[in-house]
């Protein structure tokens, strides 16, 4: 009985992996099926691409730009409309396929491009129902393009008056709040611009520069954060400057000293700084007292 009812071994051992080998087969098959139609339909679409491109039908390819433009692809559309624009001179749909053209350069962080091709969408279609839009566009492709504070600012500066040009012609506009905040933003770094560089001539001890330099900056930014920061380091400047300077000049420089002080404590009464600002006052009194006893300098005779 034990061995009529026995079964073999391996008979056991197929029974067992022959399904799991079956399923991961299957498995496989599926997969490479789904890649190679992933890639058909690829494969199909670039061909299609490749048509439009060689094809001379201009209504065809406009279609077919603008399908791109509503699907997100930017980069097809504008290679297409850029292509189109030319031979829809004086056709209605010229308008729209110029500003779908600029805007897919923004679309695609094209920025220097897309705020020339605004610009001069807007010079040829001044009464355009895009001409708001793509002014604002414009202003944002100039603030995007700005670059960081330590770099030159020509760039920022020219987006900053597209943005208050922008500003003062459509000041109900749906994107002014928008406009403002970029506006605020670019001014914020041009203000941290001035005064890193005021403060780097203050770093390097030519302190004569560091105090004419920080002084303007507080002029050209009274509301700054930096205010009471440039306003010490003038102070500090100003002394260093003092008694780095000849004798016959460290009276006038010192009494300078002491009037950016005597400022410093009236605008920043809590300053954390009024300790290190009271020792440079009363360094720059004592010199003052000291100098004014010093015989004077004989005078040449006539």
């Amino acid at each position: 009985m034990g061995l009529l009812g026995a079964v073999p071994r391996h008979a056991t051992m197929r029974t067992h992996c022959f399904p799991r080998t079956f399923v991961f087969r299957m498995r496989f098959t599926r997969l490479i099926s789904a890649t190679l139609l992933a890639s058909t339909l690829s494969l199909g679409a670039c061909t299609g691409y490749q048509k439009l491109l060689k094809s001379t039908n201009v209504n065809e390819k406009y279609e077919a730009a603008i399908k791109y433009y509503d699907k997100g692809d930017y980069f097809r559309a504008g290679t297409l409309l850029e292509e189109m624009i030319p031979l829809l001179k004086g056709r209605p749909e010229a308008e729209k396929a110029q500003f779908y053209f600029a805007n897919t350069n923004f679309m695609q962080r094209n920025y220097v491009l897309s705020a020339y091709y605004f610009k001069q969408f807007t010079d040829t279609y001044p009464n355009s129902t895009y001409t708001e839009q793509a002014n604002f566009l414009r202003a944002k492709s100039l603030f995007r393009d700005s670059p960081g504070y330590e770099l030159d600012q020509t760039n920022t500066v020219s987006a900053l008056e597209v943005i208050q040009d922008y500003l003062n012609t459509y000041p109900a506009s749906e994107f002014r709040t928008e406009a403002e905040s970029m506006s605020q933003e670019l001014q914020k770094k041009l203000e941290n611009k001035a005064f890193q560089s005021a403060k780097l001539y203050y770093s390097l001890r030519y302190n004569q520069a560091a105090v004419t330099a920080l002084g303007n900056f507080t002029q050209q930014f009274p509301a700054s954060v930096f205010s009471e920061q440039a306003d010490f380091l003038r102070l500090a400047a100003q002394y260093a400057w003092a008694k780095e300077s000849i004798e016959s000049k460290q009276r006038e420089r010192f009494v300078d000293a002491v009037a950016i002080y005597q400022h410093f404590i009236d605008t920043y009464p809590q300053s954390k700084s009024l300790r290190a600002a009271q020792t440079m006052y009363d360094d720059s009194r004592a010199e003052i007292e000291r100098l004014k006893n010093l015989p004077a300098e004989p005078t040449a005779a006539n």
